[in-house]
């Protein structure tokens, strides 16, 4: 009994003075690297006043200060539309008629990319035609009127642009229900076996997905941001001009881009406009092909449909978005 008594005393007495240590490291971390910081702010002062940095810069804050407010709009307009209108409404909403409810189902309510994915999911667990699900899935992301506005804004001489996006996005959306309510097969389909939002409030859930959000999405706004600038400040411009100068090749160079970057829609007509080496055909495949597949849109597809369906329709969105976008370029740009 003695022996209990003694020992529980002795751990916490052991557990205190680990956590002092550990305050005491992170202290002097801190210190360490305030003092590296004042010794090379000399050397960081005159690298950040060359020209190149400048041009870097400039151009890095203005696509994130222009994109970020639209970002951030869209991110709480689809986490409202994830968390509080039921799938059931989808389902009043579409057509019972699968061919029919394809082009409904492109024209639905909005959502970026990091929402359209489990929506989906729900729509599908709901007895919704997968068809018409895939379809949201492609244009929720691309042809709501958040990033219709962002792209007039970010394309003011060119008007035309917010048409061509917006006709090329559905196009290849339903395209793509289309094409999979006629060839996909039930088994390449895995249906979500669960809602991700399973046991938490609305309030919960809503202000979860917009952290999730703000957060992944404005990540990646910032790659996006650092990489347009390094185009315009660092890659030689004799490089940039020989890729635009070939039609082929700048559009799918800017559709590669458009994969790598994986930036989220609301934000991504903000880094094709500061593009603008490269033709305007060229970056409407930017913004067709990124909302619809990228490097993080493949990955959610994977892990809510399984890789089986994430193979297989990664690769013919990517085709058909390229496609459809050098089409529309050519007749309205």
């Amino acid at each position: 009994m003695t022996t209990t008594k003694e020992a529980s005393p002795r751990f916490d007495v052991r557990d205190e003075d680990d956590r002092k240590g550990w305050q005491f490291n992170s202290s002097l971390v801190l210190t360490m690297l305030l003092l590296l910081v004042f010794v090379v702010q000399g050397p960081i002062r005159r690298a950040l006043s060359a020209p190149v940095m400048q041009s870097w810069m400039t151009v890095f804050v203005a696509v994130f200060v222009q994109a970020l407010p639209f970002l951030v709009i869209g991110v709480l307009l689809s986490a409202i539309i994830a968390v509080f209108v039921p799938p059931s409404f989808f389902a009043r909403a579409l057509p019972r008629q699968p061919a029919l409810a394809v082009p409904v189902a492109g024209m639905a309510l909005p959502g970026c990319e990091c929402a359209s994915v489990p929506v989906a999911g729900a729509l599908v667990r709901r007895g919704i035609t997968p068809a018409a699900a895939l379809t949201f899935l492609l244009s929720a992301p691309a042809i709501n009127p958040i990033v219709l506005t962002a792209t007039a804004v970010a394309f003011p001489r060119n008007p035309e642009m917010v048409l061509a996006r917006f006709a090329a996005s559905l196009l290849v959306a339903c395209a793509m229900g289309w094409l999979w309510q006629r060839l996909g097969r039930t088994d390449w389909l895995r249906p979500p076996d669960r809602p991700s939002s399973d046991g938490l409030s609305k309030g919960a859930a809503f202000w979860g997905s917009v952290r999730h959000d703000v957060m992944h999405a404005g990540g990646f706004l910032v790659v996006g941001a650092m990489a347009a600038a390094t185009l315009k400040a660092v890659v030689p411009a004799g490089w940039l001009h020989t890729a635009a100068n070939n039609p082929v090749v700048s559009v799918l160079a800017l559709a590669v881009l458009a994969v790598l970057l994986s930036i989220c829609s609301e934000a991504d007509a903000f880094v094709a406009a500061s593009l603008s080496q490269f033709s305007l055909t060229a970056r409407l495949a930017f913004l067709v092909v990124g909302p619809m597949i990228d490097l993080k849109l493949f990955a959610m597809q994977a892990a809510t449909f399984g890789r089986g369906f994430a193979l297989r329709f990664a690769p013919a969105t990517f085709t058909l978005a390229i496609l459809i976008s050098a089409l529309v370029g050519a007749v309205l740009l």
